[in-house]
């Protein structure tokens, strides 16, 4: 007989969450018009269903404050890559450029961002 101790029991339950893969941002445009901003952002992952996908992806200034956020509110199983838009965003003075992280159900916000050059 086996016998497994906490932290063998912790590591087996947080396996899953630890070991998924991280949304990956493909591509990302940004446009101004009349002072608001417009992102499109194209991102990749493994969705399986509705215990596990890509639920959101957000911008960022350069000290990691939220500006926006784009939630998905369902799997995209069938439709990868996908493009989703964010657009009306006002962003402060001054600032030049932005990150964009993804979130998962399971593994909640990604530390893989993409740094967008905004002029």
């Amino acid at each position: 007989m086996y016998k497994l101790g906490f932290s063998s029991l912790v590591f087996v339950a947080l396996a899953p969450v630890a070991f998924a893969d991280p949304a990956v941002i493909e591509s990302v445009h940004a446009s101004q018009r009349g002072g608001l901003w417009t992102f499109d952002v194209t991102i990749s992952h493994a969705d399986t269903g509705w215990s596990h996908f890509s639920d959101a992806w957000r911008i960022l200034d350069k000290d990691g404050n939220q500006l926006a956020i784009r939630e998905l509110i369902h799997p995209h199983v069938d439709e990868q890559p996908l493009t989703r838009s964010l657009s009306g965003i006002e962003l402060p003075d001054g600032i030049t450029s932005v990150d964009i992280q993804t979130r998962d159900t399971q593994s909640g916000w990604h530390s893989n961002k993409k740094t967008v050059q905004l002029r």
